[in-house]
């Protein structure tokens, strides 16, 4: 499953900017971000998750800031491919093991 760049980063700066610029003038940021996706042309919830994650970044919400989910992709990726090395290791061994057990002593 390949993921969508449809976006370039400059864009979503962009609009994540504005978004923050001009929460003011609405009532709400969600208001303010039907207005401003409206304007921009992408969807009002992609826009909610990149301020979202815009926020995560800067320290104003929870969670995992956006260098951290790459660090942990990249660990859960290493863990992947040892796991994988390690369950390859574990039949070679077995395998010249049994190799040796059937061997007939001289």
């Amino acid at each position: 499953m390949s993921k969508s760049n449809r976006y370039s980063p400059e864009f979503r700066e962009r609009a994540v900017r504005l978004v923050f610029e001009r929460q003011a003038d609405h009532d709400s940021q969600w208001a303010a971000l039907n207005s401003i996706a409206g304007k921009v042309g992408c969807a009002a919830e992609t826009l909610r998750k990149w301020v979202r994650q815009a926020e995560r970044d800067q320290g104003r919400r929870e969670g995992l800031t956006t260098s951290d989910r790459e660090r942990l992709k990249a660990l859960e990726r290493e863990n992947r491919e040892l796991k994988r090395a390690n369950e390859i290791l574990r039949k070679a061994s077995a395998f010249f093991a049994q190799a040796e057990l059937d061997r007939k002593p001289k």
